[in-house]
């Protein structure tokens, strides 16, 4: 996409080709895209001139001063436009203007000299006492001349000869029209030779030849020809004056164009000396670099702001480089300059909103700059400023002494049964000091008197986390996914406690959690009943355990099975046994679950941690009975049963499957061959009652249908129901 700047080079190519209808069309395009730039209306200005729109000239000249009142070329543009216009008095204001503006401005000068040279020279002008507001009634009065008030171009320009009286000779040169009627006027007939017609233009051209310009070429005519009575002399083709312009617009144009890249490139030259003497640390020079490049680029290089911006973030004046890219932002947008650009600006305020500490500054600094343009590292920088001004707060609010005192109160309305109460004091405590993990525990407790079952879960692991010993933080998380019926999770938080119970003072809790949790796995508690036979409770125990799928995968194992076996031909193996973490957890569930009997289930748990134990098959030893082979071989006939008994319920329901489909095919048949019956009934004219007849059979065919789908049915649920 082409860029203002693009376009103004187009303009200023054409205008040096002379091609000033492509350059207004150029200069105006640029405008469209950058309505602020002095410059291009200025350039269209002399393009309006060149082709002789003094009007629209004169209206671009005037914007370019008021965009831009302390450009003393605009008064120049202005100046000329109102030269050429004829309007001698507002010329000489508008050059005046401009030298108080730039008093050295020689362009100026010279062209209010020549603007104060052609007003002396006027009043010996000899058309001027011609032409005047009177002019009209002699071209009325002249029955030749009369009909040309009719035509509104020759009235233009009149008018213009009229507010310009030293515009009539260029028009003489230029029109045969105006000629002939200046001719009349003068007293000069049509039938006068062309001798003395020359002879009086002659005259003339004498008179005003003053004011032609140093630049100006010397009008050369050739011999007119002999005049014919119809038709007044002509001169030969002449070199048109020079415009009432001081100086060439293309020559001005190229000018312009000259002097705006050199200072461009002299302004570049001091943004790398300045990014030179800033890679070097010498802050005091490159700011001084970049000083005189912003001077040289106008004011508009945005990009030397922001190097000056960095230059000051490095010298620790935050302040003035903040402030720096507040206007690096305004020239920015005010330019139109890329998005890059202005959220550079806004992203190094935001680092230096960082070094003051203002990290809330910071952070809307950061999201401005991402609106404008987004990049990874201002999104880090943004997420790193959001992290520590959360750290921050904290930080300011925490106070273990508070902390205490908010846990102390929670705890007395505890006491009182005032739960919700003392969740917002130990809420209190943990915002004054996050690493104390009773109060997550006993933030817990409070949210698991209210049912509150997640949130004193997520407590239970946020205290673990920051104490891994507390052991009663593993109790209460226990005795919640025992509530939730995760036994699985139970026991194995249980384990954990008993690995963080380095002291065993928690152990009888934890084994009569883990306890708890295998009899509410197993649907029967036999120490709740003391009146119960034990072995018949082991027995119903390990047969509800074969339901367990953790229990069936032990079982399964190989290496389990060959385990089981040594220690029922060797019971003494299992102390060796119990010495491995992994194979004792195992056991562990066995003996829980009642699929493995041991004349002392405490001493089993605990034989790992015993190296001057008993060993044999007497006294302490442990003896295992002979309820692990016996419940695998039962867990093995099971299986293999239920193999089959899942085999001959496939069978049935594929058989149950087919026995529906040609159900269905049988009954979509029926309705065809009964429709087709009806139509050809219908067509050979078969009597009422043969019809009737068919209609009963198609209903006892329905019947029949529905009935074998409901027998189908019936035996599908029955072989179901029974064989399962």
């Amino acid at each position: 996409m082409q860029t203002a700047d693009d376009f103004k080079t187009l303009g200023n190519k054409a205008f040096s080709a002379q091609n000033f209808d492509e350059a207004i069309k150029h200069f105006t395009s640029a405008i469209a895209l950058d309505a602020s730039n002095h410059v291009l209306y200025s350039n269209r200005s002399a393009a309006y001139a060149s082709l002789r729109e003094f009007d629209k000239a004169r209206a671009d000249a005037e914007k370019t001063v008021t965009i831009s009142p302390k450009w003393a070329k605009g008064y120049s543009r202005l100046g000329a436009a109102h030269h050429g216009s004829g309007n001698l008095d507002a010329a000489r204001e508008a050059y005046s203007k401009g030298l108080e503006v730039e008093p050295t401005n020689a362009l100026l000068a010279k062209g209010l000299a020549d603007v104060e040279k052609a007003l002396a020279e006027s009043e010996n002008d000899p058309f001027k006492s011609m032409l005047n507001e009177g002019i009209w009634a002699k071209l009325a009065a002249n029955p030749k001349l009369s009909h040309l008030l009719a035509d509104q171009q020759f009235v233009g320009k009149m008018k213009a000869m009229i507010a310009n009286p030293g515009m009539a000779m260029q028009m003489m040169q230029g029109d045969q029209q105006i000629m002939m009627v200046l001719l009349q006027l003068m007293g000069i007939n049509m039938t006068t030779s062309a001798d003395e017609a020359e002879e009086a233009i002659k005259a003339a051209e004498s008179a005003t030849a003053p004011k032609s310009t140093s630049r100006a070429r010397s009008p050369s005519p050739t011999p007119a020809p002999k005049a014919r009575s119809a038709s007044p002399a002509r001169p030969a083709a002449a070199a048109r004056p020079a415009e009432p312009m001081d100086v060439d617009a293309a020559e001005e144009v190229d000018a312009d164009e000259k002097a705006a890249r050199e200072r461009r490139k002299q302004a570049l030259a001091e943004k790398e000396a300045g990014n030179a003497a800033y890679k070097k640390r010498e802050f005091e020079s490159a700011l001084a670099h970049y000083a005189k490049a912003w001077e040289l680029s106008d004011e508009t290089e945005v990009p030397v702001l922001t190097n000056t911006a960095a230059v000051h973030f490095e010298m620790g004046n935050y302040d003035e480089c903040i402030k720096i890219c507040e206007q690096a932002v305004e020239v920015g947008r005010e330019r139109r300059v890329a998005f890059t650009v202005v959220a550079r600006a806004l992203a190094r305020a935001g680092n230096a909103f960082v070094k003051k500490g203002d990290l809330e500054s910071a952070i809307k600094y950061y999201n401005r700059s991402l609106t404008e343009h987004r990049t990874p590292d201002t999104l880090n920088r943004l997420r790193e400023t959001e992290k520590q001004l959360t750290e921050a707060k904290k930080a300011e609010y925490h106070n273990p002494e508070l902390s205490d005192a908010a846990r102390d109160r929670g705890n007395e309305l505890v006491k009182q049964q005032r739960y919700a109460d003392a969740v917002k004091e130990y809420t209190e405590a943990i915002a004054r000091n996050e690493q104390d993990p009773r109060a997550y525990s006993n933030r817990a407790m409070c949210y698991h008197k209210l049912g509150a079952v997640p949130d004193a879960l997520k407590d239970c692991e946020l205290a673990i986390a920051r104490d891994p010993q507390f052991v009663k933080a593993y109790l209460r998380k226990a005795a919640l996914q025992h509530l939730t019926k995760e036994y699985a999770k139970c026991i194995e938080t249980c384990e954990q406690a008993t690995v963080a119970d380095v002291d065993g003072k928690h152990t009888a809790e934890i084994q009569q959690q883990q306890q708890k949790c295998y009899a509410s796995m197993y649907g029967m508690d036999a120490d709740a009943d003391p009146n119960a036979d034990p072995e018949k409770a082991r027995e119903e125990r390990a047969k509800n355990a074969l339901k367990d799928p953790e229990i069936q995968a032990i079982l399964a194992d190989p290496v389990m099975q060959s385990i089981l076996q040594q220690m029922q031909q060797d019971p003494g193996a299992a102390r060796n046994h119990m010495q491995n973490p992994m194979i004792a957890g195992k056991i562990r569930k066995l003996v829980a679950a009642g699929v493995l009997g041991t004349h002392q289930r405490t001493d089993l748990f605990h034989r790992s941690g015993a190296p001057g134990g008993p060993t044999g098959s007497g006294g302490g030893a442990v003896a295992l009975e002979m309820g692990a082979p016996s419940a695998a071989e039962y867990y093995t006939h099971e299986q293999a049963r239920l193999h089959g008994v899942e085999s001959h319920l496939d069978d049935f329901l594929a058989m149950g499957q087919s026995v529906l489909g040609n159900l269905s095919d049988q009954r979509a048949t029926l309705k065809r061959t009964h429709r087709r019956m009806l139509d050809a009934a219908n067509t050979i004219g078969v009597s009422r009652q043969l019809m009737s007849y068919i209609e009963r059979r198609g209903t006892q065919d329905k019947w029949l249908f529905l009935s074998g789908v409901v027998i189908s049915c019936a035996l599908i649920w029955a072989m179901v129901h029974y064989l399962r």
